[in-house]
């Protein structure tokens, strides 16, 4: 049992190491003129954005839909299935948004990453960048978390207006709502603070998938049953920090109201 605790604590003091080094080399080394180039972030955040527009697109849908009718359920015993609107677009955007949408990206862009630098790991293709004495970590690693923290958030709008379109359908085809009813219901429920904390949540979890991701991938020995092994630690751990992140968040945004 200790030796694991003394591994489990080892593995997260590197995990911290290499997040630090990410940080030092993506933001501050910016201000040192080290930043890596914008055309290679932009390259990442086309990868990862629009190749995971369609399933994101599609699985926000059908969960404003889902929410429309679980609410208009229980609404219609108070004759107010009018107030299905604010309740799907405030419970996408503040909630259901940012978290279904980081955890398909967890599972299609994080595993990737993983993948990725896990199969560049174990090629030595990393030790022959260092061997030409460059620095992986800015090469490699930061592009992809920096193209992660852009891509997430513009991912999470979409999936926000494709859920409450979601939801304007149930409202429209089931509900009887006029479109342009529900869509004046669904704003008017909607504060600023709505927005940010949406964002802020999207930009938690964009990080935390980037570091995770670079930190299994950068690390893994054993060939191609370590690739395999990182790529699955990848998807479960990003998700159980994603959750819990989004629960403390949750927490100080509520009891800051």
């Amino acid at each position: 049992m200790s030796s694991r605790f003394v591994e489990r604590v080892e593995r997260f003091g590197r995990f911290c190491t290499l997040s630090g080094d990410i940080f030092d080399r993506g933001v501050i080394g910016g201000f040192r003129g080290q930043f890596p180039r914008i055309s290679e972030i932009a390259r990442f955040v086309y990868r990862m954005g629009v190749g995971s527009v369609p399933i994101v697109a599609l699985i926000c849908t059908f969960i404003g839909m889902i929410l429309a009718m679980q609410t208009a359920y229980q609404l219609a015993k108070f004759g107010a299935t009018l107030y299905v609107a604010s309740l799907v677009s405030v419970s996408v955007v503040r909630e259901l948004g940012p978290l279904i949408t980081a955890i398909l990206v967890s599972g299609r862009v994080g595993a990737g990453v993983a993948a990725e630098l896990g199969t560049m790991a174990v090629s030595e293709e990393i030790t022959a960048l260092r061997m030409m004495a460059l620095n992986p970590v800015r090469i490699l690693l930061v592009p992809r978390a920096a193209g992660l923290v852009i891509a997430l958030p513009i991912l999470t709008l979409i999936g926000d207006a494709v859920a409450i379109l979601g939801g304007l359908i149930i409202g429209w085809g089931y509900l009887h709502i006029p479109p342009q009813l529900f869509y004046k219901v669904a704003v008017e429920g909607l504060v600023m603070k709505d927005f940010l904390t949406g964002f802020v949540k999207s930009v938690i979890f964009a990080v935390l998938i980037g570091l995770i991701a670079c930190y299994k991938g950068y690390s893994v020995r054993g060939g191609a049953v370590g690739v395999g092994t990182a790529t699955t630690e990848t998807v479960v751990v990003s998700i159980v920090a994603i959750i819990m992140a989004d629960l403390l968040f949750t927490a100080l945004f509520y009891f800051a109201a």
